[in-house]
């Protein structure tokens, strides 16, 4: 759906003597350079104006009428306009303006972050720029950043008196979190050419980066945790690096059973600790009687603690 495009108005003379209805069909033809635009077409001549401009004295009363009044289109696409006589028997020099925009879909959308590589350290400021090459016209561009589906933020050139296949880079701050480590960032661009233009409007996406944010040791397990006989004991441990994660029992390291019994029943203190950290915790460990699982009231748990620990970071 995407082309070099710049806001052009094709000027239509019509020799009044009877009724007449004639086509005019434009090519935007590829030019020798990116940045220039030859005439659509040897029987019209193209005038550079903007599409906001009053009617010229021709204008007024003229009975032509242009089908359609506006054009978008694609740069290298062909396209055609109606004029016609909306009364007959009038002689004289008669002229309508047809704006015409010809636009042109980036080559290429990149996303990056500024000055940095690897991995991101957790509460920092860092910068999203988003590279849109060759795109016009860029006054009718919007950029927008998403975190996964979720949309940051939109963003506009502030060139807009460039008509001409421009490259500009778009930024965003953010502030890395533990829940960003392991997320897909990326950048759209798209081309709002109004009612008349292509729908949907053109987009053009880039690769997704995805982010490795650096954060200290967690532990998510219940104060409580119930096991029956035959089941191991294990309590979810978090951290970019993964975290080691070592039990204790009356102060002394323990190994976790893979088969519980009745004695591995009592308190324990497990610890996770990492390059970024250490945190520890008390569990303490019921082991009820018969065979069975106990796995599904551990998972509710664990997903209560989960749902509670990204609400309060959100």
């Amino acid at each position: 759906m995407c082309a070099s495009g710049r806001p052009i108005t094709l000027l239509l003379f019509c020799l009044f003597i009877s009724a007449t209805s004639s086509p005019v069909s434009i090519s935007t033809r590829a030019p020798p350079l990116p940045s220039q635009i030859l005439p659509p077409s040897p029987s019209a001549t193209i005038l550079p104006s903007p599409p906001s401009s009053p009617l010229s004295l021709s204008e007024v009363g003229c009975p032509l009428t242009l089908t359609p009044s506006s054009l978008v289109v694609r740069f290298g696409d062909p396209v055609t306009a109606n004029c016609s006589l909306s009364r007959a028997g009038l002689i004289g020099p008669c002229q309508r303006n047809l704006p015409l925009t010809v636009y042109k879909c980036p080559d290429n959308v990149s996303i990056s972050f500024v000055n940095h590589t690897g991995p991101m350290s957790e509460g920092q400021q860092f910068t999203l720029q988003c590279e849109v090459q060759d795109v016009a016209p860029v006054k009718n561009l919007r950029v927008t950043f998403y975190k996964g589906q979720t949309a940051l933020g939109h963003t506009h050139s502030s060139k807009n008196t460039d008509k001409k296949p421009v490259s500009e880079v778009f930024t965003l701050n953010i502030i890395s979190t533990k829940e960003d480590d392991g997320v897909e960032f990326w950048c759209e661009a798209k081309l709002e050419l109004g009612a008349e233009g292509p729908q949907p409007p053109p987009v053009v996406e880039s690769e997704k980066l995805t982010a490795a944010v650096l954060f200290g040791p967690q532990l998510m397990c219940p104060t409580k945790l119930r096991v029956r006989e035959g089941e191991s004991l294990s309590c979810e441990a978090r951290g970019n690096p993964p975290p080691s994660v070592t039990w204790f029992r009356d102060g002394q390291v323990v190994a976790l059973p893979t088969n519980s019994s009745r004695e591995h029943a009592g308190k324990y203190t497990v610890s996770a600790k990492s390059l970024l950290g250490q945190t520890r915790f008390t569990v303490e460990v019921e082991v009820l009687p018969g065979k069975g699982t106990t796995n599904s009231y551990n998972g509710h748990f664990l997903l209560a603690v989960l749902l509670i620990w990204t609400i309060n970071w959100s």
